[in-house]
């Protein structure tokens, strides 16, 4: 995966789209009660940004943090676009069966998220990512239980089309102990800007809703959440 650059090289170019290119376009984001899911794609040479944006479902409910990102891609002249081959793809969040599909289908070879889709579920409140995998393409084998069907894998993570990893496996591949602690603090940190502008979003949401609720600073820390989340959180942003 990207041989050319080591796992500290990757991992500061990622940080550096999402704090740079993805997190300010939450803000306008989550203005409205949006909710912060963005993609960038990086050149595998140089590991600078090509593009980089957020969802509009708004818009279009086809348009994920990941597919808008594609759309906005192709839509650059051919001059200034790498091929999709030569390109790294990063996902703020571990992407649906939809972007899952779109990532394949345009050929980009290497797939790189920081939150897994527990946390999706569980800090998000958003269960669809897994019910569809499960519902839709989890097939039953003769002979199969409930269990055996439990602990099969939602998806090929490496497959003929591309190789996902989390931000998490990347920063264990990190040797020096004290650059994997730099590493983990500022992903924990821009971590908890993408927790913060989530909450922020659900209270203007509620408010717009004539709900009540007061207004949490971003990236002052983790909101509120559940033991659960809080677990998936640590465990995908590894301590320093």
């Amino acid at each position: 995966m990207a041989a050319q650059h080591s796992p500290s090289a990757l991992l500061t170019a990622i940080i550096n789209s999402l704090q740079d290119k993805i997190i300010p376009k939450t803000k306008t984001l989550v203005a409205t009660g949006g909710s912060p899911f963005g993609a960038s794609i990086l050149s595998q040479s140089t590991l600078k940004t090509v593009t980089a944006t957020v969802n509009a479902y708004r818009d279009s409910p086809l348009l994920h943090g990941e597919t808008n990102c594609i759309r906005e891609f192709f839509e650059l002249p051919p001059e200034h676009r790498p091929d999709a081959s030569a390109c790294i793809f990063f996902s703020t969040h571990e992407p649906c069966s939809l972007c899952l599909s779109g990532i394949a289908w345009t050929g980009f070879p290497i797939l790189i998220f920081l939150f897994p889709y527990e946390y999706t579920r569980d800090a998000g409140a958003i269960p669809e990512d897994i019910e569809i995998l499960k519902e839709v393409f989890r097939v039953r084998s003769p002979g199969d239980t409930e269990e055996m069907l439990a602990a099969r894998p939602l998806y090929n993570r490496k497959n003929k089309f591309f190789e996902a990893r989390s931000v998490a496996e990347l920063l264990e591949e990190v040797e020096d102990e004290e650059e994997k602690g730099r590493l983990g603090g500022r992903y924990r940190r821009l971590g908890r800007c993408m927790m913060g502008s989530r909450e922020i979003g659900r209270r203007r949401m509620r408010r717009a809703l004539g709900g009540t609720g007061t207004g949490v600073k971003v990236c002052s820390g983790p909101p509120r959440s559940s033991g659960v989340v809080r677990e998936v959180f640590r465990s995908t942003l590894q301590k320093g």
